[in-house]
């Protein structure tokens, strides 16, 4: 770490922006290591985050880069009758924690927001998306958490083909786990717009995924750490 980045993390942490950090969180069986130390470390730009016409939970349209740019994101790719336990509950259960870890930290509150994004546009409708977001009650003071979903698969499709989000029908649409086919991908998104990580099932620590989120907050630097 040089003498820059050691300047600006002691001015953080003087300055209590962040109450929450990586290594405050417990190790799990499934993620036995360290917690990275943030601004220790640089993400490079993976790509540019995709955009498309989405709907929010009350059936407003809005673009989706309206919500990629200005605090880092992260975007969480879902659909509502998942029932693997590594899949959509899990994602979902990683930005819970966030969600709450930010309700007790002005810094993530601030600079941070969380979006889900349906891929099932057909079962999950505006109204479906809206009672799914109960998830995120209880915390008035937490971070920003959007839950969206499309007209159709037709707006839906050029989102999946940007991120790289590959999904399909079960040969039984009964599967006890839900009907369709899917990857996990979480994707980590700076002020402006650049994808810096992509975690999967393997890697979805929510230590590590705080610990990105402080150290591009860093990055960006106190002003736009404390605005937008």
């Amino acid at each position: 770490m040089n003498s820059k980045t050691n300047s600006f993390l002691a001015a953080v942490l003087t300055a209590g922006l962040f109450n929450s950090f990586a290594a405050d969180l417990p190790r799990t069986s499934d993620f036995d290591y360290a917690a990275p130390v943030p601004g220790t470390y640089t993400l490079p730009v993976v790509k540019k985050a995709g955009d498309g016409n989405m709907l929010d939970s009350r059936g407003q349209p809005l673009r989706l880069r309206e919500l990629t740019q200005g605090r880092v994101t992260v975007l969480s790719f879902i659909y509502t009758r998942c029932a693997s336990a590594r899949a959509c509950p899990y994602a979902t259960g990683v930005l819970r924690q966030l969600h709450r870890l930010s309700s007790e930290d002005p810094g993530l509150a601030k600079g941070m927001r969380l979006v889900s994004i349906s891929f099932d546009p057909r079962a999950d409708t505006p109204e479906r998306m809206s009672a799914y977001a109960k998830v995120s009650e209880g915390y008035s003071s937490a971070a920003e958490w959007r839950f969206l979903t499309t007209r159709s698969q037709a707006d839906l499709q050029p989102i999946l083909d940007s991120y790289g989000q590959a999904v399909s029908r079960k040969r039984n649409p009964l599967d006890p786990t839900g009907p369709l086919n899917h990857t996990l991908r979480v994707f980590i998104i700076d002020h402006s717009g650049n994808v810096r990580n992509i975690y999967s099932a393997d890697t979805l620590d929510p230590r590590l995924v705080l610990a990105d989120v402080q150290t591009l907050l860093m990055e960006s630097g106190p002003s736009k750490s404390s605005t937008n």
